[in-house]
């Protein structure tokens, strides 16, 4: 997760009394049904002898009057309360602890069996968990929940068995404790995460020792006029004040923008592993605009599709990252194809100072010039632009096949093809003055971070 705080996004701990799960929340118990299979012994000896019959009648009513004083000595479901906890925050394809805790007054020790109703975001069947219940202790089981999709989660009620160490009787409960939880994204390896935060604050330092002066347009002071100084820079209220020429002297921007656009279409919905490459992407994301917002730089983002797009102004700070991971964590693919170029247009009217433009997108495989090429073409007369491709290592691997037998020729060739399509697409944007990327999606997140770090040393923006 980022540097901000875990306690805003770790779920809410709520609790709730267990209630009955019917009108019949009583049952027979394992062992009742092994005694009542004990009396059905004698029904051989019953065709012999009648008296044999009475006494299973005599046995079946000794063990009905065992349950019946075993039930009584079960609590009500009302006199358990439940309590859902979370360990920390849920993270794509990281592992989180929900804990469920129990504590009541009972007479004796309780057997518990629990069935916690999981969503399909969170776990692909309903979990279960066994607990012995004593009310003198600290009564929680702990179950280990590795979230499969980000976005909001509902989650849904707990069914408790419960029974005396007797085990003759048992109730039947259930405990409703809604909550909506949120998955956030993955951020990757956070071991390179932090040496890029170091790096960056490397960076920072340099710049600020070396206050590099008239390179940039941010204003640092003023001093007086000297022969070869640009009129525009001449500061007329101080020079009236003064009555001599002033100028102003600016440094290169401390605090640039940064936006992150990121396609939403159906390419980025294919699955690479057990990822999309959506996934990888806004972990790419998130992690570039930690490590921006860390150097001090303003992020916003920018994703699209062809009918919906999620937009987070340029900010800084702990609450502008949280407000975006708050968004690529509602991030979904459409179906259909996105629209490049007029979500190129539309940040072009939105951003018009020169401004660090990271593209995290896909080429599709058509012969045809690509809407995300033309939109690309269209930002580089105003920004700088960083265009990071996901490579698709199945096509990689189909492109280098050995061939073996000829109706392996085809494929092998046709993938050969799309590769070649895409290295000259990647080439020419790279002509045009972008900065340009293909990897695949477990690398991408640290080659975009690396890719802006190199930039923003070189003070190109």
């Amino acid at each position: 997760m980022s540097s901000l705080a875990t306690t805003h996004v770790v779920p809410e701990s709520v609790s709730a009394p267990l209630s009955s799960a019917g009108r019949l929340s009583a049952a027979f118990g394992r062992r009742a049904f092994l005694l009542f299979g004990l009396g059905l012994v004698l029904i051989g000896p019953a065709f012999l002898n009648r008296q044999f019959l009475w006494a299973m009648v005599a046995w079946d009513g000794l063990v009905l009057l065992a349950w019946l004083v075993d039930l009584r000595l079960l609590p009500r479901p009302r006199d358990i309360v439940a309590t859902r906890e979370w360990s920390g925050a849920l993270q794509l394809g990281g592992e989180t602890e929900m804990r469920l805790a129990f504590e009541g007054k009972t007479r004796t020790s309780l057997q518990l069996n629990v069935v916690a109703s999981l969503p399909e975001e969170l776990a692909e069947e309903p979990a279960e968990a066994n607990l012995v219940f004593h009310h003198a202790m600290e009564n929680y089981l702990s179950i280990p929940v590795m979230p499969l999709q980000r976005g909001d989660a509902e989650i849904g009620p707990v069914f408790v068995r419960f029974q005396s160490p007797l085990g003759i009787a048992e109730r039947w409960a259930r405990v409703d404790l809604p909550q909506t939880v949120r998955v956030y994204p993955g951020t990757g390896n956070r071991e390179e995460q932090s040496l890029n935060l170091l790096r960056t604050r490397r960076i920072e330092i340099i710049k600020r020792l070396s206050r590099h002066k008239g390179l940039g347009r941010e204003f640092e002071s003023l001093r007086e006029y000297r022969q070869g100084d640009a009129m525009r820079d001449i500061c007329w209220p101080a020079t009236a004040r003064r009555a001599r020429l002033i100028v102003k002297e600016y440094q290169v921007e401390r605090g640039q923008p940064i936006w992150i656009m990121l396609d939403c279409g159906r390419l980025m919905r294919a699955r690479v592993g057990n990822r999309t490459k959506l996934d990888s992407a806004v972990a790419a994301a998130l992690n570039l605009a930690e490590v921006a917002m860390f150097g001090g730089d303003r992020v916003g983002l920018f994703a699209y599709g062809h009918h919906a797009s999620r937009m987070v102004g340029l900010g800084r700070g702990d609450n502008h990252l949280r407000l975006i991971m708050d968004q690529l964590s509602l991030v979904q693919g459409e179906s259909g194809e996105a629209d490049h170029f007029g979500a190129a247009a539309k940040l072009l009217a939105k951003q018009s100072r020169r401004s660090l433009i990271v593209w995290i997108t896909d080429l599709p495989d058509s012969v045809m010039t690509p809407e995300v090429y033309e939109g690309a073409s269209v930002l580089l007369g105003r920004h700088l632009v960083i265009f990071a491709a996901i490579a698709d290592p199945e096509l990689k691997a189909e492109a280098e096949k050995r061939l073996r037998n000829p109706d392996s020729i085809f494929e092998t060739a046709a993938a050969m093809d799309v590769l070649h399509r895409r290295e000259r697409l990647i080439a020419s944007l790279r002509a045009r003055g972008a900065h340009t990327l293909e990897v695949e999606g477990g690398k991408l997140a640290n080659a975009v971070v690396q890719e802006y770090l190199s930039i923003k040393e070189r003070d190109l923006l």
